[in-house]
C-alpha cells in the first residue's frame, strides 16, 4: 500500500547529509516539525519549519531532557490510516498527522569512548529519539522512519525517484534497519552498566556492516560486522576477505606482545616466523628464514616503519597482505607494484579482552589470554642463562599464539622450528625439530616452549638428544618431577610459569 510523505518530524544530533532531504521535502510541500538545534539548522536554510510546540502546546523542559515524549506527538505516529476509531480519535483531539519521522540518537558509544565522567554519559542515554523511532518503526504500515544518517542516502533517492510517495515495502524496509539501531544502541547502554550486574543474557553488538566475497569458501556467505578504519588505512590491494581477517586477528594480536622491533609471518592463524632483531630489515630476514615455505601467500606483520630496503627485500616474496605502522613513500612505490597486494598502515595496537566462539546452541565467552606467566621458577639445578633466559620469555609468548599443542623451538630471538595442532605433544616436538632441520637451523643452545605441560619425560628427552638446553613449560602434571629429574641429570635449565596456553 503506497503513502504519501505530507508530514515529517525531524530532530537529529548529526547535522551533515541533512540539508538535501530537508530541501527535498521542502520542494515536495511537506510539513516540517523540528526541535532545538534541528529547528535553527533548517530555519538557517530558509527552508519554513514548525516547533514541536506547535503540536505539544509546552516547551522543551528539564534541561532538554523532554521535548516530544507527549500523546499529540505519538498518537500522530502511532495512529492507523485504516483504522476508524484511531481516525476518529485523531479528529477528536486534533492530532497532526506525521508520515516521516527522522530521529537519530545521542552519541552513547562515542561518550563511553572519549571521557570517564559518568554524568556526561548518562545525559547521552536517548529516551525520546528511541521512543519516537519505536513508535514510527511498529507503525511502517503508515510511517516512514530513518534512525541515521547512514540512511539519508537511501531516504533521498526515495524522495526524488518516488516524489515524496512510498511502498508498503519501502517502509517496512527502513523500519527493520531503524530497530537494529535501538538494538545495537540498547546493548552498548547495557554493556556500559554490565560491570554492576550479572547479565542473564549474551548481549553483543557491532555496526558497520561489510559484505565480504565469501566465508571460509567459496560457497559460503560471509560479513564482517566492526570498525576496520579505526585500526587501519588500507593503502593497496583487493576487498579483505573472510580468511584474511582471520589471520590478520591472528598478526595483530601477536605483534602486540613486544616492544622491539619485530617482524611475524602468519598462515592459517598460527605464526611459522617471528624474529626481533635491531632493524626492521634484519628483522624480516630473520623471520623468514624461519620458515620460508609457509611464508608464500601468507600474511605479514611489523611493529615498524617498512623503508626502502625492507621493501625491496620484501617484495621479492608473494604474499596476502603487508600490515605495517607506516611505509616510506618509495616503500609503498615498491609494493604497489603489484595491484592486489593488500598494504595496511595500522593504527593503533590491538588485543582483545574478551573472546566469543560459537558453541553447540550457544556462545562461549572468555577473558582474553593476556597473562604470559604467573611465576618464574627455576626448576633444574641450573639456572637458565640471561640469553636463555631472553629466548625463553620470546619462545613463551609465541607459544601462546600457536595452536594446541603447540610446541616453539626458539634460538636468538628467533623462532626456528614449531608444531601446532597436532594430537600429541610429543608429535608437535618431531614435527618442530624437523622443521628446524629442514632449514638449515643448529638446535644445540635453542629453548623449547610447550603451551602445557609434559605428560611424561620423553620431549624433553628428545629436545636434549636434539641439543635444546633450556625448557620453559607451565608445568602442572602428577609426572612433572620426571621431567624435572631428567634435566638436572642433563644440565637442562627449566622454567616453570604456571600459566597454560592452551589454543583450540
Amino acid at each position: 500500500m503506497n503513502r504519501t510523505i505530507k508530514s515529517a518530524l525531524i530532530s537529529v544530533f548529526y547535522k551533515d547529509g541533512l540539508e538535501s532531504i530537508v530541501r527535498k521535502l521542502h520542494e515536495l510541500g511537506v510539513t516540517i516539525f523540528s526541535t532545538g538545534g534541528t529547528e535553527s539548522f533548517i530555519k538557517q536554510l530558509d527552508i519554513p519549519c514548525k516547533p514541536i510546540e506547535n503540536i505539544t502546546g509546552y516547551p522543551a523542559i528539564l534541561g532538554g531532557r523532554v521535548k516530544t515524549l507527549h500523546t499529540s506527538v505519538f498518537g500522530g505516529i502511532l495512529a492507523r490510516r485504516d483504522n476508524e476509531e484511531d481516525q476518529k480519535t485523531v479528529k477528536d483531539y486534533g492530532i497532526q498527522f506525521i508520515d516521516l519521522v527522522i530521529v537519530d540518537l545521542y552519541p552513547f558509544e562515542e561518550t563511553v569512548k572519549n571521557t570517564s565522567d559518568e554524568k556526561a554519559i548518562i545525559e547521552k542515554i536517548d529516551i525520546g529519539g528511541v521512543s519516537l523511532i519505536r513508535a514510527a518503526g511498529k507503525n511502517f504500515n503508515d510511517v516512514c522512519v530513518v534512525a541515521s544518517r547512514d540512511q539519508y542516502a537511501e531516504l533521498l533517492e526515495l524522495l526524488e525517484k518516488q516524489s515524496g510517495i512510498t511502498s508498503l515495502h519501502d517502509r517496512k524496509h527502513l523500519a527493520a534497519m531503524a530497530f537494529a539501531e535501538c538494538a545495537h544502541y540498547d546493548v552498548a547502554i547495557a554493556d556500559y552498566f554490565s560491570a554492576a550486574t550479572k547479565q542473564k543474557h549474551f548481549q553483543l553488538s557491532f555496526g558497520q556492516k561489510h559484505s565480504l566475497r565469501y566465508g571460509e569458501n567459496p560457497h559460503q556467505h560471509a560479513s564482517f560486522y566492526g570498525d576496520l578504519d579505526g585500526l587501519f588505512e588500507k593503502l593497496n590491494g583487493k576487498e579483505l576477505s573472510y580468511n584474511n581477517l582471520v589471520d590478520i586477528d591472528a598478526a595483530c594480536q601477536i605483534i602486540s606482545e613486544f616492544p622491539d622491533p619485530t617482524f611475524a609471518i602468519i598462515k592459517h592463524t598460527n605464526v611459522c616466523g617471528i624474529a626481533v632483531r635491531g632493524n626492521v630489515t634484519h628483522a624480516w630476514e630473520a623471520a623468514l628464514a624461519g620458515d620460508p615455505e609457509s611464508a608464500f601467500g601468507g600474511v605479514l606483520i611489523t611493529n615498524q616503519t617498512i623503508n626502502e630496503d625492507a621493501a625491496q627485500k620484501i617484495n621479492e616474496l608473494f604474499f596476502e597482505i603487508l600490515i605495517a605502522t607506516s611505509f616510506d613513500d618509495r616503500a609503498l612505490e615498491i609494493l604497489k607494484g603489484k595491484k592486489n597486494r593488500i598494504l595496511l598502515q595500522q593504527k593503533k595496537s590491538f588485543y582483545p579482552v574478551n573472546e566469543y566462539k560459537r558453541i553447540l546452541n550457544g556462545v562461549l565467552v572468555q577473558d582474553a589470554d593476556t597473562q604470559n606467566f604467573a611465576e618464574w621458577k627455576e626448576a633444574a639445578t641450573r639456572y637458565s642463562s640471561n640469553a636463555e633466559k631472553e629466548d625463553l620469555l620470546f619462545a613463551n609468548i609465541v607459544c601462546k599464539h600457536l595452536k594446541s599443542n603447540a610446541i616453539a623451538l626458539v634460538k636468538d630471538k628467533q623462532l626456528i622450528g614449531k608444531g601446532c595442532g597436532q594430537t600429541s605433544r610429543i608429535d608437535s616436538l618431531r614435527q618442530a625439530i624437523e622443521k628446524a632441520k629442514q632449514f638449515g637451523f643448529i638446535l644445540k643452545g635453542a629453548v623449547m616452549a610447550s603451551d602445557a605441560f609434559f605428560p611424561f619425560n620423553d620431549c624433553v628427552s628428545v629436545a636434549h638428544d636434539a641439543g635444546i638446553t633450556a625448557v620453559i613449560h607451565p608445568g602442572g602434571s602428577v609426572r612433572d618431577n620426571d621431567s624435572i629429574e631428567f634435566c638436572k641429570a642433563h644440565d637442562m635449565a627449566m622454567v616453570i610459569t604456571g600459566t597454560r596456553h592452551f589454543k583450540h
